[in-house]
């Protein structure tokens, strides 16, 4: 099979990519109708982590790391690389202080990796995004070869070279770069319900009433008691 390194990818609209910089994974997430996040296995290194960016894709030989060592060449400033790996359940050390730094120069505003990272701390100090399934200081190899830029699936998301990562303390979810400007439509619009329910939190109404949730709590067969006596009375 042949492996290979696509440099040039399509990304995003740069204005779109800005405006999706403010609003929640779990907002988008559920604006798109509740698709793209990706498994909660992947978690940030460092809490009150942000990322929002093209991707760059990675796929490595579990334990080997010379194609995220390939993809530095290809990113770009504001892309977020993103590594799966094939063959093999270990969690390795696939990437460290070394290549995050490595990374910050080319510009690269975080890293989305369904394996294992090492050097937290200094990660954790560079202050550079990254989500992964775990950390580990297991060695890996520079010897076996994969592809950069080619379609992955990381935490159980597919991602084509160019989708749109978006990463915080909820985890990462993924907007399809064909259909970016429909899903900022839709982010923007539950944003502002989102701020029409807070403002109905804040005059005291209740969830049950503007959700309209009584008719189903009594369709669910739902029973009020006003104490445990009305209980037992009314249930012996």
């Amino acid at each position: 099979m042949e492996k290979y390194v696509i440099r040039n990818i399509e990304r995003p609209n740069e204005k779109i990519v800005e405006a999706f910089r403010d609003i929640g994974v779990s907002t988008v997430y559920e604006a798109q109708g509740k698709t793209g996040l990706m498994a909660p296995v992947l978690k940030p290194v460092a809490p009150g982590s942000a990322v929002c960016g093209p991707a760059v894709t990675v796929t490595c030989p579990s334990g080997d790391n010379l194609m995220i060592h390939a993809a530095i060449e290809v990113c770009q400033p504001g892309d977020v690389l993103v590594v799966t790996t094939l063959g093999g359940d270990n969690l390795y050390g696939m990437m460290g202080e070394l290549i995050v730094r490595a990374l910050m120069k080319r510009g690269v505003q975080g890293v989305v990796i369904d394996n294992g990272v090492r050097d937290v701390k200094p990660i954790r100090d560079l202050g550079f995004p990254v989500w992964a399934r775990g950390v580990h200081s297991l060695g890996t190899t520079k010897s076996r070869g994969g592809w950069v830029n080619a379609p992955v699936v990381c935490g159980g998301v597919a991602v084509e070279p160019g989708d749109l990562i978006l990463g915080d303390d909820d985890g990462v979810v993924v907007v399809k770069k064909k259909d970016a400007q429909a899903a900022l439509e839709a982010s923007r619009k539950r944003v502002q319900k989102e701020e029409g329910t807070l403002e109905k939190i804040g005059r005291g109404e209740l969830s049950l009433d503007y959700y309209n949730l009584r008719a189903v709590m009594e369709r669910e067969n739902v029973v009020y008691y006003d104490n445990e006596e009305d209980y037992r009375a009314r249930r012996s």
